[in-house]
């Protein structure tokens, strides 16, 4: 029975660090990635140092899209981030095995995590509103 509870202890913590790394290792690819896939949205402002930003391998895009692709990239994250979490509260809540703390724990995780997703997603929302009327009110056309 000792040497049961050990390999159930031991296959746990194994468990957790193997959600621990796989967890890092999409965040790692979604920082890596992520940029990539941001379209930038065809607008090109020149700040007036054109040459030298070509020159030392700068982009020249207008620094505030440069800002929105960097919050919609965080939130993105953040998004990843919050359904991981609601994952991982159902993958406990299916191997719970009837233990009524554990379902606790889970049901828990998963609320939490909704409650995440739903914060990432009015976040979002609001700094969408805020950059578009930033830049609407800072061009000229």
């Amino acid at each position: 029975m000792v040497f049961r509870d050990r390999v159930l202890t031991k296959g746990k913590k194994n468990m957790k660090k193997n959600l621990i790394k796989l967890a890092l290792s999409l965040a790692l690819v979604s920082i890596l990635v992520m940029p990539l896939m941001v379209s930038a949205s065809g607008r090109t402002i020149d700040p007036g140092f054109g040459y030298i930003s070509g020159y030392i391998g700068m982009g020249t895009q207008d620094i505030r899209i440069t800002i929105a692709n960097i919050i919609r990239v965080a939130m993105g994250l953040l998004g990843i981030v919050a359904v991981l979490i609601i994952l991982i509260g159902g993958f406990k809540y299916m191997t719970a095995m009837g233990n009524e703390e554990s379902v606790k724990k889970a049901k828990q995780l998963i609320f939490s995590g909704i409650i995440g997703l739903v914060i990432v997603l009015c976040a979002y929302a609001i700094a969408t509103f805020v950059i578009t009327s930033i830049l609407s009110a800072t061009t000229s056309s």
